[in-house]
């Protein structure tokens, strides 16, 4: 008795009968589940039968691919791969032109199946279309038939490109020069000519001889978008199938036409990558169960999870909400809300399935090493992808249509099948890479962005000419090679500048700078609560310090941890200013040389102050980057030294861009009131306000 799993119900067909149904044993052979389909419909021969899809690609069924078989299934009784390749074998050949019509046509459709490739080519029946081609005594029609079945045919690769005959080649080749021919026929010669020239160098060098430069771009010219397509890709072959001195001649013999030949090129790349427009604007539907199979695909395929189907409703919720969240959704209990802004829309769940399926382990690595990162440094995967999947789509241009001048493409595109899957694969992982080097936590999300979006233009700006090129190129321009950039435009923006302009910066820098100060200082005096550190196993105790008005002491205690910003008469220590000797930051402070355990997660926030002749400090660790920098600055002001936080430089340049712009407006017949403007009334009500709240759920 065959075990249940074993056993697919299924519908078979057949014209002229009723359909039958049947309980599949997938261990009992094929051809006995043939004789008896055939037996229920009395058929003699059942040999001369087999079973075949009916719906998508009819492919037959063999004993190689029948688990694929599912429940529900509709299948169809048909001839047998060797007797539909004998009866059109034979068809082919018959003096009746009606019936090599029909029968090349039926031959085109099937020779899509393996099996039936291999019974066809068995009795070289793909030498007969050779001839068929080589003699082109035959209509268009025919001649078109002929084409596309022995481009099926070859797809499969049974017989190798290199045995096609020289006077194949050039009738080939013929069809695509001649002007008046029939569209169909140009654009299957296009399709074969670009797979001879990318199977071997010899096929690559006959082609070259045979095509001409000036029709093969007359061919981009058409309004046929297919033929379009197909020459553009035979061109693309033909470049990167050449070596250097080739490329040369190629591009050279397409003389005047450049620009144009550029414009092309830009043109097929926006139109073919605007197919993906519609995923673009399309949101998720919640309701759609492919959909949110394909995020629970993501989380299982992230983690391994105890079976689920053992679990109770309300812990499998639990589980699936704590796993979204790792996955770094923001509404982890529907995180198909994250997925209902367009753009990205499906575009973004299509292209992390895309990474999740295609790269399993480079997908599991990514999530598995941030889900276990602590203190706010993980890089969510899901909102990562999802902005990411935007910038893709703005730098593309996806969604946008090409402009009647444009003719800035990228030959990566050229050269890669599903460019925008493939480049947001090699993305991504280059975001947790420079997620990493900026050692940035979730407040510091839009600047890796920034970062990415920069590195991704520049590479691309570069033109590469593989996705391989470009991996190389875009993991070499790491963050620090970023800043080096920036400050090496920056510099060249200032030389190029007037000297008024940078003489007006000098002057402005010192009124900025006491402006920055006697913001530090006002920061030191409502001042910052700070965590103990602590070897035992308890919760770290908080103080508080703050600086007085007067910035002659400085006031600390301990606070409970509930407390709100304690006063200056409530902290019990207290230091005078004067008495600070020193500011030490980073592995010079005392409680790093203490603490070796946690030194490395707290290395970047430590800082100290050492009084009384160095013998005693008191010792500082920042809630946050910012904290470091504001204090650090502000006990520089103190001790009378200069700032240098990386917050100050930020600040100063911001100030400063600000002020100078400010200052160069032309004001010229713009009257300046001297006092400010009124308050306008309140609106009668705030219906126009946008509701937030249910996005932050």
């Amino acid at each position: 008795m065959p075990q249940q799993k074993d056993i697919v119900k299924i519908a078979i067909q057949m014209p002229g009968a009723y359909p039958q149904l049947i309980q599949l044993d997938q261990k009992k052979p094929l051809s006995a589940v043939i004789k008896e389909v055939c037996d229920g419909w009395n058929l003699p021969g059942p040999e001369n039968y087999a079973l075949q899809y009916t719906d998508g690609v009819q492919m037959y069924i063999t004993e190689s691919n029948r688990l694929d078989i599912k429940n529900g299934c509709i299948l169809r009784l048909t001839k047998a791969p060797g007797r539909c390749a004998e009866d059109l074998f034979k068809g082919i050949q018959s003096s009746d032109a009606g019936v090599r019509c029909d029968s090349l046509k039926e031959l085109a459709g099937v020779s899509t199946d393996m099996t039936f490739a291999q019974e066809f080519i068995s009795r070289n029946g793909h030498l007969l279309l050779v001839k068929i081609v080589e003699d082109s005594t035959e209509s268009n029609v025919i001649m078109t038939h002929t084409l596309k079945a022995f481009m099926e045919l070859m797809y499969h690769g049974i017989v190798s490109w290199e045995n096609l005959s020289t006077v194949f080649i050039k009738k080939i080749a013929s069809f695509v020069n001649a002007k008046p021919t029939d569209a169909s026929i140009q654009q299957v010669s296009l399709d074969i000519l670009e797979n001879m020239v990318l199977s071997s160098q010899s096929l690559f060098l006959q082609v070259k001889h045979e095509i001409t430069m000036e029709r093969l771009i007359a061919h981009l010219q058409v309004t046929n978008q297919q033929i379009q397509t197909k020459a553009m890709a035979l061109l693309m072959a033909l470049l990167q199938t050449a070596g250097d001195s080739d490329k040369q001649n190629i591009i050279h013999s397409s003389g005047s036409v450049q620009d144009e030949m550029a414009h092309h090129l830009y043109v097929l790349q926006s139109v073919t990558l605007n197919h993906q427009e519609l995923r673009m604007r399309t949101p998720l539907d919640c309701y759609s169960q492919e959909q949110r199979d394909i995020l629970h695909g993501l989380r299982q395929a992230a983690f391994e999870t105890e079976s689920e189907n053992s679990l109770s409703n309300e812990r499998r919720r639990s589980l699936c909400a704590k796993e979204f969240k790792k996955l770094g959704f923001s509404n982890n209990s529907n995180p198909g809300q994250d997925l209902v802004r367009t753009p990205p829309g499906l575009l973004a769940l299509d292209t992390m399935f895309y990474f999740a399926t295609r790269y399993p382990d480079a997908y599991s690595r990514f999530v598995l090493e941030n889900s276990s990162r602590e203190d706010k440094h993980e890089c969510p995967f899901a909102r990562s992808s999802i902005q990411l999947t935007l910038i893709l789509c703005e730098i593309l241009r996806i969604g946008e249509p090409p402009s009647e001048t444009g003719s800035d493409y990228h030959p990566i595109f050229f050269s890669q099948d599903r460019l925008m899957e493939e480049l947001f694969c090699v993305c991504i992982q280059l975001l947790n890479k420079t997620w990493k080097e900026m050692r940035a936590t979730q407040e510091d999300f839009d600047k890796v962005m920034q970062v990415v979006r920069e590195q991704i233009t520049r590479t691309l700006s570069s033109k590469p000419t593989s996705l391989e090129l470009f991996k190389n190129k875009v993991n070499a321009l790491n963050y620090s090679e970023i800043l080096k950039l920036r400050q090496t435009e920056r510099l060249h923006q200032e030389e190029i500048l007037a000297p008024p302009v940078l003489e007006l910066k000098e002057r402005l820098k010192p009124e900025l700078l006491e402006l920055i100060r006697q913001q530090r200082l006002n920061r030191l005096c409502q001042g910052t609560m700070f965590r103990k550190i602590s070897s035992r196993r308890r919760q770290d105790k908080l103080w508080y310090c703050r600086l007085s008005p007067n910035h002659k002491m400085l006031h600390y205690g301990d606070v409970e941890e509930d407390s709100d910003n304690p006063t200056i008469e409530t902290l019990q220590e207290k230091i005078p200013v004067a008495d600070i000797k020193a500011l030490l930051t980073g592995k010079d402070c005392p409680h790093m040389k203490e603490n070796k355990g946690k030194q490395n997660k707290v290395l970047d926030l430590a800082f100290s102050i050492t009084y009384d002749v160095e013998e005693y400090s008191l010792n500082f660790i920042a809630p946050s980057r910012t904290d470091f920098c504001l204090w650090t600055d502000g006990l520089s002001v103190l001790l009378g030294r200069d700032m240098s936080s990386e917050t100050m430089r930020s600040e100063l340049d911001i100030l400063l861009s600000m002020e100078i712009k400010l200052r160069l407006l032309d004001l010229e017949n713009v009257p300046i009131p001297d006092s400010a403007p009124s308050v306008p009334k309140p609106p009668s009500n705030y219906n126009f306000c946008y509701d937030f709240s249910q996005t932050e759920q």
